[in-house]
């Protein structure tokens, strides 16, 4: 059974960090990419950051760039996303994905896997 299991959501201050983590299961995970989604209320899904598996090829998304750093430990199978400097606009809830690569446009590609999604609330 695939499982993509994220986790690490949260209420924190404007300013604040938290890291989110994404363990996937059920499929060979160095040939995906993994990536993160978020979704405000009333506002369209948008593509936040994503790694390549094996290469370790990464994409940020303007909005978050220079503020979130994604990365991958291969050993057991799960990806982080580290985020600091946080910001209202960042309150949303952050799904992991799999698809199979990492790159400018990769937001727009059909993804094969979801993992349920993680609340991620800051305050001003």
């Amino acid at each position: 059974e695939v499982q993509l299991q994220a986790s690490g959501g949260g209420l924190v201050q404007a300013g604040g960090s938290l890291r989110l983590s994404c363990a996937a299961s059920g499929f060979t995970f160095d040939d995906y990419a993994i990536g993160w989604f978020r979704q405000a209320p009333g506002k369209e899904r948008e593509g936040v950051s994503c790694i390549g598996s094996s290469e370790g090829s990464t994409y940020y998304a303007d909005s978050v760039k220079g503020r979130f750093t994604i990365s991958s430990d291969n050993a057991i199978d799960t990806v982080y996303l580290q985020m600091n400097s946080l910001k209202p606009e960042d309150t949303a809830v952050y799904y992991c994905a799999a698809s199979l690569w990492c790159g400018r446009g990769w937001s727009l590609w059909p993804q094969d896997y979801w993992g349920q999604g993680t609340q991620v609330t800051v305050s001003s």
